[in-house]
């Protein structure tokens, strides 16, 4: 990797200590929209409070901590020094959604110490970008302040001046699959609008909402409000105050300890973010969260290949085959570990099925899913230590056959790593697990952790879980493999410092079509998506479903989009592993949207968001890598619309050949979400293009360098 380090300006600016005189420091960003102010008030409280084009958009917002058995950090401070610095460098991603990636900011170091005897410090270092903020914490070695610290609440503000459109979740301790509400900030109430029936309880806070949470306001001003580089310390939710518009930072918790987080001397937090932007586009191209991580640890990455994959996946939650060997299980009764007989999945013939259909296809993997003994008794269960092994397959599923014909074949096969949440089983077998891994070539896994936490009383979200994850997918570089991580801790740019973090769900993913009993995901789901959960990070959502209806398997459900918008959802939601969700036999069926999958690129050189609403639509195109071919794809809810396009991103005097794939003009997205127009069509950097999208539908395009 890369870095061009461009310039690096350090002024240090000094202010008296006197606790009577008020002190205020301010930093702007580069292009000086972006305002942050600090302050202590009279009691000696820090907050802070940012302007964005003047405006003032987070109003005076207190700073503080509580701990266990020591004082609390939320008065009697003085400002004992400030120093201010510019950033400005071009990094470049191993693989992502570009190549380069320009991380320029102001940043503000506030030395705080306390008036009283103990004199204890704490500073506060602000990052000022042109699209947001970063801040956090950090806890410098002194005398007064040693050994292991127990916070029990970290009280970080955000206190807006606006009654914004929110788009949000409730703030579970557990899971992010939740449908995303869309209301006023004065309107959340999390329990009210918990919607997601889950495998098992889960912890929501009132009026707590899980982030990134996005706001629109009445200006066009757009805010994301997340959080960057968590690493051994809790998830932060958000309580939200509906009656003083007030965000505060909620530590997710644990039922065994009677505190949130615990820290050895000397420490920092997570930076704590503030996306700002005057557009939703904006929102997507911001690349504030990965820039607020820590430089590539892992070094040469280069055996991680993005890639699109099939694999024994969807025909399970179809209920056409089953991960346990002779036996199926019925997700809607899964809370009660129901099963009744079916058919094994992960089978060595259906296996090299896959393998078949992706060499033909351009597609360079096959997940399997069901592969390894221990699904009869892993979930609805209370003793699920110890259930999974990792590296013994079940008898029908010969692993050596299976990688030597991929081999041969020229397609990966993706591990799969079913823990059901028992993290000190997993932990005990990972080195050997990941080990089998390398002896195969395997550089990706898909990890899951359905159900609740095992050791009881932890949290997915809680720092025992952060630090697994983490720890997991550290320990996997070692053996040059890749986490694909499923009911996981929220992506937070950690994949610029371990590229081999590589994509997660942490979200309704797609197989909630399949067996929800609400009726699956709705049209406005992946627009909200888009501009919510997609600015953290990669989603794995398993796209290309082209059987929509899929009467045959499950008559009360299905997917809530046309098939083109399927498509569209290559380019619109990014990851560097992208599946091809259906069965072999629907993609034959329709071998025309199935090029589409065929050329469709996973790597990217450059991404431009052309257009975009949340929660209404988006268009986005990228560049791929190493040919420089371009792919668009656009989206849009459950609301009909036309999408004007104007190709003013393309290179200079260089045709394409392209392929438009979009709503035919009876599409609909339930009533006929395969009707489908494909034309070919040629295309420059002068031309323009109106395509109409039905209603949940899409359009996606390919255009191929011609001479």
């Amino acid at each position: 990797m890369k870095t061009h380090l461009t310039t690096f300006v350090i002024a240090l600016v000094l202010f008296s200590c006197n606790p009577k005189e008020k002190q205020l420091t301010e930093m702007t960003s580069p292009n000086k929209k972006v305002v942050v102010d600090f302050n202590l008030n009279n009691d000696g409280q820090p907050f802070y409070m940012v302007k964005f084009n003047n405006k003032t958009i987070v109003d005076t917002s207190y700073l503080g901590f509580e701990f266990k058995d020591i004082p609390a950090f939320n008065k009697n401070f003085v400002i004992k020094n400030t120093s201010t610095s510019t950033f400005n460098e071009t990094w470049q991603m191993p693989w992502g959604e570009q190549l380069d990636v320009v991380n320029n900011y102001n940043e503000l170091k506030i030395e705080l110490e306390e008036s009283s005897d103990l004199k204890r410090q704490l500073n506060i270092i602000f990052k000022i970008y042109d699209d947001g903020i970063g801040f956090r914490y950090e806890f410098p070695e002194q005398e007064n302040l040693k050994g292991d610290i127990f916070i029990t609440e970290e009280h970080t503000e955000f206190n807006l001046t606006e009654d914004y459109k929110t788009f949000w979740i409730p703030g579970d301790w557990d899971i992010y699959e939740h449908l995303y509400n869309t209301t006023n900030l004065s309107e959340i109430d999390a329990l009210q609008f918990a919607n997601h029936k889950n495998l098992a309880q889960t912890y929501i806070p009132e009026n707590a909402v899980n982030t990134p949470v996005t706001m629109v306001g009445k200006d066009g001003i757009h805010l994301s409000f997340h959080e960057a580089a968590l690493i051994d310390y809790s998830g932060m939710t958000l309580k939200v105050d509906t009656n003083n518009l007030n965000l505060k930072s909620n530590l997710v918790g644990s039922e065994n300890t009677d505190y949130k987080v615990k820290k050895t001397m000397p420490f920092h937090t997570p930076w704590r973010t503030i996306q700002i932007t005057h557009n939703a586009p904006d929102l997507i191209e911001s690349k504030l969260i990965v820039n607020l991580n820590e430089p590539n640890k892992l070094g040469d990455v280069s055996w991680f290949k993005p890639m699109k994959y099939t694999g024994v996946w969807w025909e399970m939650h179809l209920g056409k085959s089953s991960w346990d060997y002779g036996m199926t299980q019925d997700m809607s009764t899964w809370t009660d570990g129901g099963k009744s007989h079916g058919k094994h999945g992960a089978t060595t013939e259906n296996v090299k099925n896959f393998i078949d259909f992706s060499a033909k296809n351009n597609i360079g993997g096959v997940l399997v899913e069901g592969w390894n003994t221990g699904w009869e008794h892993w979930i609805g269960f209370e003793d699920r230590e110890g259930v999974f092994d990792f590296v013994t397959p079940y008898p029908d599923y010969d692993i050596d056959e299976v990688v030597r014909y991929g081999k041969e074949k020229g397609v990966d096969i993706i591990m799969h790593h079913e823990t059901s949440a028992a993290t000190e089983t997993y932990e005990k077998q990972q080195d050997s697990a990941y080990a089998l891994m390398q002896k195969y070539g395997m550089h990706v896994v898909k990890s899951g952790y359905v159900g609740k936490i095992l050791p009881k009383g932890e949290y997915h979200h809680g720092q025992y879980m952060v630090n697994h994850y983490n720890n997991a997918a550290i320990k996997a570089a070692k053996y040059k493999v890749a986490v694909n991580a499923h009911e996981p801790i929220k992506a937070t740019g950690l994949r610029r410092t371990y590229p081999n973090i590589i994509s997660r769900e942490g979200l309704r993913g797609q197989e909630f079509n399949a067996w929800a009993s609400d009726g699956g995901n709705p049209p406005e789901h992946l627009p909200i998506v888009a501009f919510t959960r997609m600015l953290s990070g990669p989603i794995d959502y398993t796209p290309g479903i082209f059987n929509i209806k899929f009467d045959e398997y499950k008559k009360d459900n299905q997917v809530n989009t046309t098939i083109a918008q399927q498509l569209a959802l290559y380019v619109v939601i990014y990851s560097p592993v992208q599946m091809a969700a259906d069965l072999v036999e629907h993609y034959e069926a329709n071998p025309e949207p199935l090029q589409f999958i065929k050329d469709v690129g996973v790597d990217w050189e450059k991404t431009v968001v052309l257009n975009g609403e949340v929660g209404n639509y988006v268009t986005i195109a990228r560049r791929e890598r190493e040919t420089g071919n371009w792919f668009i794809g656009g989206i849009t809810d459950e609301n009909s619309r036309s999408i004007d396009i104007a190709f003013d991103f393309l290179e200079d005097n260089q045709n394409y050949e392209a392929i438009v794939y979009k709503d035919g003009e009876m599409a609909h997205w339930n009533d006929n979400p395969l009707d489908i127009d494909i034309e070919t069509i040629k295309l420059n950097k002068e031309s323009k293009l109106s395509v109409k999208l039905a209603e949940g539908g899409g359009f996606a395009i390919s255009l191929m360098k011609k001479q």
